[in-house]
């Protein structure tokens, strides 16, 4: 899945762009996790900010509270009211007993697309599931959440054997409402070996937050339509029909649904031919669909809507449709969608040696979606800014979302879908994998965008802010730490998607992604329609290996298991005048006390690249927590930098002297470091400096050389990690020396970009010059170049004076709407509100969105505050961003403060993802008066929802973190940039 603001990438997805947007009080990333990324700068958050990234691309655990163990009990029609002391009974257990195991559904659903006479969309339908007894019992346990069952003769369902089977008497029948089950007792067990059908008829509500099956709406033509959808990852497909949801526990479907004349119907297989029934005296269609191949329920998809598509020709091997708004179809948003999805579909076939497995490939964009997408096989859901792109409005950071996201989809199609991780503990190999692959072909499709390049700023160095905390996570967890849904959602963060990508692109770049690659075809061949452990994979990776010839220090799974079942990842330190390595593990804050155990005592087996001079790479295996390496001193004039092109998922750090070295070798010759590695000696730096193993003002001198930088790598790297100094400076006298110095740094690219595009005029043609573009205007402005913000300003004058066209650059867009805000009133404002009510693309929507949080006026704020309250006025997907984006304002930020703790209750309420909006507005907290207002807070929650509810003790953490910080180097910091700007 594709993560959105704040979880798939599909999730994860538009987080990771937070560096290419508007001056530093916007929102500042691309997705909603998004996804999104609160991981704008490590050191800022180091425990709470990393916290809140996790459930931000999943679900906040506020969602969750509904799943935390009440009181089981049998009930024909309601739980027990007491909680025991711990499970004493299989219902008890979020885990299903190894005793049944599905074959087969065949399950009908008739959504309702008009409400009732209560004002409810609901949806009604029956399920048969066919399954097999593996272990002898007289219990059958199902997940049900939020159904409400017919009663045959007073049990919930009706029990029939299979193949000359005889099906035992039913006991008793009730919902468990905690553990999500409908538990069913008999009177004789049922047989080994033998097949049963257990039939339900049920109701279910189409609800609005995104789960299960849910309603989504738009207005077309000025009216409102309704869309019925589904998204069951991780454990929602339980609100749609009764099953075993469980990963594990594949089977085929038959599906059929009956929905409105004028609708068509979709889902994972290709449909038969409609027919037309009636039903309670209306006329409806009937669309039922061929089998499914075996899979499990999280994948499983189906939507009734008025959409029209687009597709690939009669004669194309797979069948590719773009569904979407019958407007965004015609006016060929979807066009971009299907010549990709087109060209990453045959290069995955290619890179996994494997045909894709189904018949066709639906994409179809939902106006209401959680997440960036879903990889439902065969039906592929997406937020419509994930999968529409429109040349003339979208921006060039649109389009790479696009392109990456229905990469990472497709990379699911094999991983993930075909082979399927048997719990969700080893989620990361589903999405770590996917993440890292989707760069590949979105490379393939793009071949001048460095997609390859970009996984480093986007992932590598996203993974390394959240895994630098004492409370982070392995990639793989134990099976009993992952038992209900709030854990299972929890995994769902930066860990799985970023660090995942992170150590397989490691582990491909020293086995050499050929035999990667090669590894990955003979275990997608093994495990068809199966499921799979970490372990299946490193044994196909080790036969690939073995074959090819290449030699490793030990195996891929002796090697690979210290990245994977111990949380962190080294820093390793090279003393360039004696050859002394040594590594220990990386922590943001040096007062932490990681408590986790591992096995592994926290050392890892360490693949260290390095180039002297800009000679060739050389390599070499750090097996302990120390050694020395000749090769590694330094002559009086060498230089040395090390993890070439960040391949190793680690810090480096160095003696003084090469320090120095390399800051002077920046000065003079930049180009003489590889880009990624000036990139990373400036992230090395700070976070280095966060963790007090080098001074704050080495790690600001690797800033120095950047007057003379154009290229966008190092630029983003240096903004990422200076948004800590503007959280911590931009109310405080230190504020205006900083702006001081990054005026003098910025102004140089300013006219570089100026010269480029003939006086602003022209569009660069490199997509990460575009990027750099965006970045260099938005840090000019807030620096206040000369020229800066009369462009912007005159840009957008320009629209308002004749709205029916607008020349600003698609790429620009955001940029330049948040500036002239900024510096406008109520004039710029309700001009952008009214074009963001008439986009009809959501990225444009969401750009005008976005910028109306950049006003300077508080009443403005409070205004948009008060919008967000209204889902007629903001839909409920988009507000949790919104509140997001205004407390990134400085003036915003305590608007927000007080709105969120004026309106909590109704927050919860209503599904705001509130780790995350609490993450961003205390993120600035560095005060003693901040300190106790959070803490008032902290008590005033956890009194209602008990001790540790939402984390908010990380955030207190977090704030004293940054008040000893602000004590140790505020002063330093201040002389630093005053001496380098007192000659201006």
């Amino acid at each position: 899945m594709c993560m959105h603001t704040g979880t798939d990438r599909d999730r994860l997805q538009t987080t990771n762009h937070i560096i290419y947007n508007v001056v530093g009080m916007g929102k500042g990333f691309y997705i909603s996790k998004a996804v999104a990324v609160a991981c704008l700068f490590a050191a800022a958050g180091v425990l709470a900010t990393i916290i809140a990234l996790s459930v931000m691309y999943a679900q906040e655990r506020s969602k969750n509270l509904q799943y935390l163990p009440t009181p089981p009990g049998p009930n024909t029609t309601s739980t027990a009211s007491t909680t025991p002391p711990g499970p004493t009974e299989p219902w008890h257990y979020y885990r299903l007993p190894e005793s049944l195991s599905p074959v087969r559904y065949n399950i009908t659903l008739w959504p309702r697309l008009k409400p009732n006479p209560d004002d409810l969309y609901i949806f009604t339908g029956h399920s048969r599931v066919a399954f097999r007894c593996v272990s002898k019992t007289n219990l059958i346990l199902i997940h049900s959440s939020k159904l409400k069952f017919k009663m045959f003769d007073g049990f919930h369902a009706i029990l029939t054997g299979l193949d000359g089977a005889v099906a035992p008497t039913l006991r008793e029948t009730w919902l468990e409402v905690p553990t999500q089950y409908l538990v069913i007792t008999l009177n004789a067990p049922l047989q080994l070996g033998s097949m049963y059908e257990l039939y339900t008829e049920f109701e279910g509500k189409l609800s609005d937050d995104l789960e299960g099956f849910y309603k989504s709406e738009y207005i077309e033509d000025g009216v409102k339509k309704v869309v019925a959808t589904t998204q069951m990852q991780a454990t929602e497909a339980r609100k749609a029909f009764p099953c075993f949801d469980e990963p594990a526990l594949k089977a085929v479907f038959h599906m059929t649904l009956i929905h409105p004349l004028g609708t068509v119907a979709l889902s994972n297989a290709m449909n038969y031919d409609p027919v037309n029934i009636t039903l309670d005296g209306e006329s409806l269609i009937q669309t039922s669909f061929e089998p499914t191949e075996i899979m499990s329920t999280y994948l499983l998809a189906f939507v009734v809507c008025d959409f029209a598509y687009i597709r690939t020709n009669r004669d194309a091997d797979v069948l590719i449709r773009i569904w979407a708004r019958r407007k965004a179809i015609e006016e060929g948003h979807g066009n971009y969608a299907l010549e990709k999805t087109a060209s990453i579909l045959a290069f995955f076939q290619n890179y996994y040696n494997s045909s894709y497995p189904l018949r066709k490939s639906d994409q179809i964009a939902i106006p209401d979606f959680s997440n960036g997408a879903m990889e439902n096989w065969g039906l592929i859901t997406y937020r419509e800014t994930s999968l529409l792109y429109n040349p003339g409005v979208s921006s060039n950071r649109d389009k790479e979302s696009v392109a990456t996201t229905i990469s990472h989809e497709l990379a699911h199609m094999w991983f993930g879908n075909l082979v399927t991780m048997k719990w969700w503990n080893d989620v990361w190999l589903n999405e770590g994998f996917a993440t890292y692959v989707s760069y590949l072909g979105a490379d393939y499709a793009e071949p001048d965008w460095n997609m390859k390049d970009l996984i480093v700023l986007n992932d590598i160095n996203h993974a390394m802010t959240r895994d630098a905390s004492a409370n982070s996570h392995p990639l793989s967890s134990k099976k009993e730490e992952i038992q209900r849904p709030d854990q299972i959602y929890e995994l769902f963060d930066a860990i799985t998607y970023s660090k995942g990508a992170a150590v397989l692109r490691m582990l491909s770049e020293f086995i050499t992604e050929t035999v990667f690659s090669q590894g990955l075809h003979t275990y997608l061949e093994e495990f068809r329609y199966n499921t799979t452990t970490y372990k299946d994979l490193w044994k196909h990776l080790q036969m690939a290996v073995d074959k090819a010839g290449i030699s490793l220090p030990h195996s891929v799974e002796v090697l690979m298991n210290r990245w994977i079942l111990q949380m962190g990842f080294p820093v390793v330190t090279i003393d360039t005048q004696t050859g002394n390595i040594t590594q220990e593990q990386f922590l943001l804050d040096p007062q932490s006390v990681v408590d986790r155990p591992s096995e592994f005592n926290y050392e890892w087996f360490v693949p260290i690249t390095w180039i002297k001079n800009g000679a060739s790479e050389q390599q070499y295996w750090l097996l302990n927590k120390e050694d020395t390496n000749t090769e590694l001193v330094l002559g009086a004039a060498d230089w040395l930098v090390a993890n070439i092109n960040m391949k190793g998922f680690y810090r480096v750090n160095y003696d003084e002297e090469n320090w120095d070295r390399l800051i002077a070798k920046l000065s003079s010759n930049h180009q003489d470091i590889p880009v990624i590695n000036r990139a990373q000696i400036i992230d090395d730096a700070f976070n280095l400096a966060m963790a007090t193993k080098v001074n704050i003002t080495l790690a600001l001198r690797t800033t120095t050389f950047l007057n003379k930088e154009v290229e966008f790598l190092p630029w983003a790297m240096a903004r990422r990690n200076l948004y800590y100094f503007f959280l911590m400076f931009d109310r405080s006298e230190v504020y205006g020396p900083m702006q001081a110095y990054i005026r003098k740094q910025i102004t140089p690219l300013f006219h570089y970009f100026k010269d480029l595009t003939l006086n602003w005029t022209k569009i660069p043609e490199k997509h990460t010059d575009r990027y750099n573009q965006l970045n260099t205007i938005s840090l000019a402005c807030r620096a206040g170049v000369e020229g800066c913000r009369e462009l912007t300003c005159g840009w957008f004058k320009e629209w308002m004076n004749n709205p029916a066209v607008n020349k600003i650059s698609a790429h620009l867009k955001s940029v330049v709407y948040c500036n002239a805000i900024a510096a406008g009133g109520i004039a710029e404002w309700d001009f952008a509100l009214k074009m963001s009510k008439n986009a009809t693309i959501t990225s444009e929507a969401d750009k005008l969105r976005h910028a109306l949080s950049c006003t300077m006026e508080p009443w403005l704020l409070n205004r948009y505050l008060q919008y967000c309250l209204d889902p007629g006025k903001i839909r409920k997907q988009d507000a949790s961003d919104i509140f997001v984006s205004i407390a990134r304002n400085p003036i915003g930020q305590p608007l927000v403060w007080d709105f969120v703790r004026t309106n909590w209750d109704y927050l919860i309420n209503h599904g705001h993802q509130l780790i995350y909006i609490i993450s961003i507005v205390t993120e600035r907290f560095s005060t003693k008066f901040e300190y106790k207002q959070l803490q008032l807070f902290t008590e005033e929650v956890e009194a209602q929802y008990g001790s540790g509810a939402f984390g908010l003790e990380h955030f207190l953490e977090r704030t004293k973190t940054n008040m000893n910080w602000m004590a140790l180097n505020k002063k330093p910091v201040s002389d630093w940039l005053i001496s380098q700007t007192s000659e201006i």
